[in-house]
């Protein structure tokens, strides 16, 4: 006998050689079903909203991008005393946060905000950190409200992806420049070993006066602060990850700068192959040690012979430290992780090669002093933008 479909035998539960009831199972199977295309829809209209053009995402981040002037005085020169700047900046939150560049507000003495309409605002310097280049200034959110920007997620960016850069080049109108992804994750030589900052590197056109701008994406979401570019290479530019910044931000809000461990010590990792074509022992070559650290206090030593190989510089006759607390150092990504790893007040131990010696010695770290070179690295010429 047929029972029509939605007939009272069709409530009946089905069972199959085990017993279990069958219908119940369908039933959720179709649930599971309905859901993932639900997800699916839903994820192919997330995608479907970033195909707007980039002129849509320039639209609705462009209220949120201001341009940054200062002007810093230098009391101990003669010549040359009065430094101004133009870069960019970002509004971060709605309590007046706007972030920059360190480079563009350290030691100045004003610091000044404009937007479109050309209205000028004095803003403070609430905290800054030379090692990754990022800044905080704040507008008194009595005298104006900005609208703050939409931020992304840097750790989901492909290589190749699309974005766009925003600023001021040169002091000009505001402009942007589209370009691509071109590597995440980039670790730059220039950066100290006491904190290994990765960038996101792009071919977007970065010019002086987009310091401190954003990197964006079709979707208008921010994804990194614009720092420098280069002019040895073609179409290379860097940014520092939304990541990094969403993470230090508040830090530097709170209690205006950024609290690293300082062990003063910069070199390479020798690969196995060029340590035995130059007669070096395998492990972190430390180039340079830095006055007054717990390094120098230990007794390491830098370098003092340059050689260049394949365009990478090193400097021989230091020490070579052959692992730290137990871990041996065998490859830069885990020299990169240990030294990220490092906090103030930690008991560090390293085991060390010194006059044809195997040496151990501990020390432990204090807070990372703001030291002399940190912001002329990106105020270089070829670097700063």
């Amino acid at each position: 006998m047929t029972t029509a479909v939605g007939g009272r035998n069709s409530l009946r539960p089905r069972f199959n050689q085990q017993g279990f009831v069958m219908q119940k199972f369908r039933v959720t199977s179709s649930g599971i079903l309905l859901v993932c295309c639900c997800l699916a829809y839903h994820t192919a209209a997330a995608a479907a909203s970033c195909e707007a053009p980039f002129s849509a995402a320039f639209a609705e981040v462009s209220p949120s991008v201001v341009r940054i002037f200062t002007v810093a005085i230098d009391p101990f020169s003669v010549t040359e005393r009065v430094r101004t700047a133009i870069g960019t900046g970002i509004v971060f939150d709605d309590r007046g946060h706007i972030v920059t560049n360190a480079h563009l507000v350290l030691d100045t003495s004003e610091v000044i905000v404009s937007n479109e309409t050309e209205e000028l605002w004095e803003a403070t310097v609430v905290g800054l950190d030379p090692i990754t280049d990022l800044a905080v200034v704040r507008l008194d959110p009595g005298t104006v409200r900005l609208p703050s920007a939409k931020l992304g997620k840097s750790a989901d960016l492909l290589v190749a992806d699309e974005v766009m850069a925003i600023g001021y080049p040169y002091g000009a109108g505001k402009t942007a420049t589209r370009g691509i992804v071109s590597a995440v994750e980039r670790i730059l030589p220039l950066s100290p070993f006491s904190w290994r900052s990765p960038f996101i590197q792009t071919d977007a056109a970065i010019n002086p006066g987009n310091s401190g701008g954003p990197l964006l994406t079709r979707c208008g979401e921010v994804i990194g602060i614009n720092t420098l570019t280069t002019e040895v290479g073609q179409s290379i530019s860097y940014a520092v990850p939304i990541d990094l910044v969403r993470e230090l931000v508040p830090e530097l809000i709170e209690s205006g700068h950024v609290s690293r461990a300082w062990h003063g010590i910069n070199g390479h990792i020798v690969p196995l192959p060029l340590a035995f074509a130059l007669g070096v022992t395998p492990g972190f070559l430390v180039e340079t040690v830095e006055p007054g650290s717990p390094a120098e206090r230990l007794g390491l030593r830098g370098g003092s012979f340059p050689v260049v190989i394949a365009g990478q510089e090193y400097l021989l006759g230091g020490d070579v430290i052959m692992a730290v607390n137990g871990e041996t150092l065998s490859d830069e990504a885990t020299v990169t992780r240990i030294a990220r790893s490092l906090r103030v007040g930690e008991t560090l131990e390293i085991e060390y090669w010194q006059d044809e010696e195997l040496k151990s010695a501990q020390v432990v770290l204090p807070e990372r002093p703001l030291l002399p070179g940190d912001v002329r690295r990106f105020r270089e010429p070829r670097n700063a933008r």
